[in-house]
């Protein structure tokens, strides 16, 4: 190797030619291991100097590539425009959605508009308006970052906001269907209907299974037979579900097959549904099996009559091809798992006849014996909600004085919650006001979460009445926080003009917590603004 070769052989090795003549991750590399640890990347002036060349290289340089496709035109919407108030309220709400995330624990007294947002989309989406279009990226965002808003801001998003999610990945999510991105053909087109059905994404199948089961219940079941045998069993329960929505006599026969699937899980999903149908042969065979195990006895108590169970002693092949899970959870005897499962598939109807004759309310106030009074209550609360029947909730359900547990029904508020869904909506909200009358906030977060938003004028007047009562036994509001954010989404926006002598800072009682007044005043002043912002908002929507 002769001297010349020697220099040019030095020269290429010179401290920051690697650096310099290679790529962005190599200079990241020697950043991050630093220049001791990375000889070749020469002194640290020297690499300062090469990630300023190569971030101005990387700016400013850019490789010449095929023109892509230009976006065609976004669709009409046909709906009508937002009232400009609405619209910059809409701004307001989307550009204040993060402002939760940085309070720091403490709320304060200003209203949370991000709590807001889904309020104003549904009475939005009620009036039946079109999203702004400089809007959309913002509604979007929030779409993306809250699942919760995902419905609502997509229907109000409506065509334009899934052709813009179209060239935005981080909007995938919109295309994806089922939870209001799908793009749907009309039920009654029948030839659309069937090739979505064939060729769509599983979102946007489930997306019109449904639609089309609102629309025609029968057409629904005869789509889904097309495919039945050839769905994954994941699919086969998620499009089972669907017939909840109709579920009628006509559907038995679907169902009946249904039983014999190879999934498990289909197959008990399939003996839920036609245990709601108390005509149904299943029901029938149910009735009988929890007949057996169910007896009255006029020997104890005065002869006035108990009931006398006598739960099964196997869980034969019968039984689990009508839906018994032969397996306890850990921790339930095996007979008290097989007869709860028999009782709550069975028919309400029928018990009036193998019990004397009696009505709901008599039935359940009959002693039980031998301890089995809470698993049978249990179970008729479970069959009461399947088979949506009021009269059997209202007995089990008891009077609102009783607490969870001291009468001869439900034995707890979860219960309750569920066989109040079965009421009216005013005889619901009537017993929820009088409960919490009766034994005020403590125990009514699961009830008041049943109840129809806006509260009526008693159920609201019961829980502000409560509030205050807490306030001033000297407490502070946090251990009612929950019930207190219910207030603000669910109290009636006529209200806030009555709570506003609420909003002073009371004087501090002898052995109040300390400063809980001004903590109250402040929830309260919160409330208030935030009914009165729900008034405005409203109002901005011409309701």
């Amino acid at each position: 190797m002769n001297g010349g070769e020697t220099t040019v052989s030095a020269a290429a090795t010179r401290p920051g030619d690697r650096v310099r003549d290679g790529s962005w991750e190599e200079l990241v590399t020697a950043a991050l291991l630093g220049t001791e640890r990375r000889p070749a990347a020469g002194q640290p002036a020297t690499l300062l100097d090469e990630a300023a060349l190569h971030t101005v290289r990387r700016r400013a340089g850019l490789r010449p590539a095929p023109a892509s496709v230009r976006p065609g035109r976004a669709p009409d919407d046909e709906r009508p425009e937002l009232p400009k108030a609405a619209r910059r309220r809409l701004g307001q709400l989307l550009a204040d959605r993060s402002a939760a995330a940085h309070s720091g624990g403490r709320r304060g007294a200003a209203p949370d508009l991000a709590e807001l947002l889904p309020q104003w989309l549904s009475a939005a989406a009620e009036r039946g308006f079109r999203a702004p279009p400089a809007l959309l990226p913002a509604l979007l965002d929030a779409a993306r970052a809250r699942t919760d808003l995902r419905p609502q801001a997509l229907e109000f998003a409506g065509p334009r906001g899934r052709w813009l999610a179209r060239l935005n990945p981080e909007w995938r999510f919109a295309l994806r269907g089922g939870a209001g991105g799908a793009v749907l053909p009309d039920p009654s087109d029948a030839e659309a209907v069937g090739r979505l059905w064939e060729e769509g994404l599983f979102a946007e199948r489930v997306a019109l299974l449904a639609a089309v089961r609102a629309y025609e219940p029968g057409a629904a079941r005869e789509l889904l037979a097309t495919t039945w045998a050839a769905e994954r069993a994941e699919d086969r329960l998620m499009f089972l579900n669907s017939l909840r929505t109709g579920l009628g006599g006509e559907d038995e026969p679907f169902l009946e097959r249904a039983l014999a699937d190879r999934s498990r899980n289909v197959r008990a999903t399939a003996a839920e549904l036609l245990s709601a149908l108390p005509a149904s042969a299943l029901a029938g065979r149910m009735a009988a099996r929890a007949a057996s195990c169910v007896a009255l006895d006029r020997s104890g108590d005065g002869g006035g009559g108990r009931i006398a169970v006598e739960a099964p002693h196997e869980c034969d092949a019968g039984m689990q091809r009508d839906g018994v899970a032969p397996k306890p959870p850990t921790g339930r005897g095996e007979r008290s798992w097989w007869f709860g499962q028999l009782v709550e598939a069975a028919p309400l109807g029928g018990w009036a006849g193998r019990l004397g004759g009696r009505s709901a309310r008599e039935i359940v106030a009959l002693p039980v014996a031998d301890d089995w009074g809470d698993e049978l209550h249990a179970a008729w609360c479970r069959a009461a909600v399947r088979q949506g029947n009021a009269e059997w909730a209202r007995a089990l359900l008891g009077t609102p004085s009783s607490p969870p547990g001291g009468n001869a029904g439900t034995v707890s508020l979860a219960e309750r919650a569920k066989l109040l869904s079965t009421l009216p909506e005013e005889e619901r909200a009537k017993w929820v006001a009088a409960f919490i009358a009766a034994h005020g906030l403590s125990e009514a977060f699961q009830l008041l979460g049943v109840c129809l938003v806006p509260w009526s004028a008693g159920l609201g007047r019961a829980v502000v009445d409560a509030l205050e009562i807490a306030r001033d036994a000297g407490s502070y509001p946090w251990s009612f926080s929950g019930v207190m954010g219910l207030a603000e989404r669910c109290l009636d926006p006529a209200e806030a003009g009555r709570l506003e002598g609420l909003t002073a800072v009371p004087a501090e009682e002898e052995g109040a917590s300390p400063g809980a007044g001004g903590y109250w005043a402040e929830a309260f002043q919160r409330l208030v603004g935030t009914l009165r912002l729900r008034g405005a908002m409203r109002v901005e929507l011409g309701g």
